[in-house]
């Protein structure tokens, strides 16, 4: 294989890695707020993709019985899009989590299995089992970097993950509100002592997830189709990047963890068969888990331990 196309493999690998790492971020800030592991992270992205498509131009809804064609500016669908979906991560927190008074992480886990499940179904209803695709936001031809080519939505991507790792360190580094939300996840009970909400701290993740994961499925929709069970896939990378990859610790490793994901990913495929892409996140997810003994559920045990939770 010639450099120039190890070049291409590399600038593909860094577009769908940049894609994990927009899931991966929703997954560390409710983790890290909460501690809770949120399998339903792909169906926010999901959603926001569908809903932003739904309001840019016709769309058949229920099984093609009802049409709507809202043709709004794009820039207004992505912004009622992301709101929508932050109101469904809100009420996901406080109909489902906040209720059903529990702190074990594995019936968290079970909880949001089950709300992945029922807004994949949602989605099945509403928009069928049809493939929707945002246009480009920045039409135009490729950029070339020497015999290789970035496209304009390739820059969207990662510029994006980039971008988004920027406002959240910002946010938890240097607002007064960012500083609650870290303090709730050090210690939920020294945050109470401290006159800090922690339900309206956890509901703030939960919202701040599910907008998140909003905006990576709008700008990741006119690189690919989406459908009501795109959010699975999206999920479950999002997931190996964000936990074994990236340690779940903070928003640099949510990034490094979907960009070497992504990386591992397409010259896995280019190097070897294309029949491996889909096998390498989980063949990662079992050797990252093999050689690291203590497991996620017993890692995060220790971090609340030490702590002092």
């Amino acid at each position: 294989m010639t450099p120039d196309q190890l070049l291409q493999l590399l600038i593909a690998g860094l577009t769908i890695g940049s894609i994990y790492a927009l899931i991966a971020l929703g997954f560390v800030v409710i983790h890290n707020v909460s501690g809770v592991i949120n399998l339903a992270q792909g169906e926010f992205a999901m959603l926001g993709a569908l809903i932003a498509i739904t309001l840019t131009g016709e769309t058949a809804l229920f099984n093609r019985a009802w049409t709507v064609n809202f043709n709004l500016p794009l820039f207004v669908a992505v912004m009622l899009a992301t709101l929508a979906v932050m109101g469904v991560g809100a009420l996901v927190y406080l109909l489902v989590i906040r209720l059903s008074h529990t702190n074990s992480v594995i019936v968290q886990i079970i909880i949001t299995i089950g709300i992945a499940i029922t807004l994949r179904g949602f989605a099945l209803i509403v928009w069928g089992t049809d493939p929707y695709r945002l246009p480009e936001f920045t039409p135009g031809p490729p950029i070339p970097i020497g015999a290789a080519v970035l496209t304009r939505q390739d820059l969207w991507i990662i510029g994006s993950a980039f971008a988004l790792m920027a406002l959240l360190y910002l946010f938890f580094q240097r607002t007064m509100l960012g500083t609650s939300l870290r303090a709730c996840a050090v210690n939920r009970m020294a945050a109470r002592l401290m006159g800090i909400n922690v339900s309206h701290m956890m509901l703030l993740a939960f919202v701040l997830s599910a907008g998140i994961g909003a905006l990576a499925g709008i700008v990741i929709a006119p690189k690919t189709f989406m459908g009501y069970d795109t959010g699975t896939y999206l999920g479950l990378k999002g997931f190996v990047a964000a936990i074994v990859l990236g340690g779940m610790s903070d928003e640099r490793g949510a990034i490094i963890g979907g960009l070497s994901l992504g990386i591992l990913e397409i010259f896995a495929a280019g190097l070897l068969s294309s029949g491996y892409k889909d096998a390498i996140a989980f063949l990662v997810l079992f050797v990252v888990l093999l050689i690291q003994t203590t497991g996620i559920l017993r890692r995060r045990r220790g971090i609340r331990e030490a702590a002092g939770v």
